[in-house]
């Protein structure tokens, strides 16, 4: 992260050694180790936290997808039952007519179609 070399790392070492003196060395070591574990937990969450908001993002898109693909659907059915519905009130509306125009033929008489009665 930093690029810091191994002989880098040796030199600071050696320079902390001698400021610091031998007997705090120790203690500033853990106490350096355990802020760059803190340091390094929190970066971790940082990360997860990042990538649960951008899961969360996908996921609200995701949905408002299948909202939109859900209400065309809907649409489109509601469009072919219409026209169902339309096709079947012409189909009855042929219906009654042919029902109607059965019932005035059966209505008037049907003309005698024989002559030998007219001569009697």
């Amino acid at each position: 992260m930093f690029d810091i070399a191994f002989s880098e790392l040796v030199v600071i070492a050696i320079v902390a050694l001698i400021v610091i003196g031998p007997e705090k060395l120790p203690k500033v070591a853990r106490t350096l180790g355990a802020l760059t574990g803190r340091m390094q937990k929190y970066m971790t969450q940082i990360k997860e936290e990042v990538n649960r908001e951008s899961r969360f993002a996908e996921l609200q898109k995701l949905q408002e997808e299948i909202k939109s693909a859900g209400s065309t659907a809907q649409q489109s059915l509601q469009s072919g039952i219409n026209t169902i519905e339309q096709d079947l009130q012409i189909a009855q509306a042929d219906n009654n007519v042919a029902t109607v125009a059965d019932k005035t033929t059966e209505s008037t008489p049907p003309a005698e179609s024989n002559p030998n009665k007219e001569q009697l």
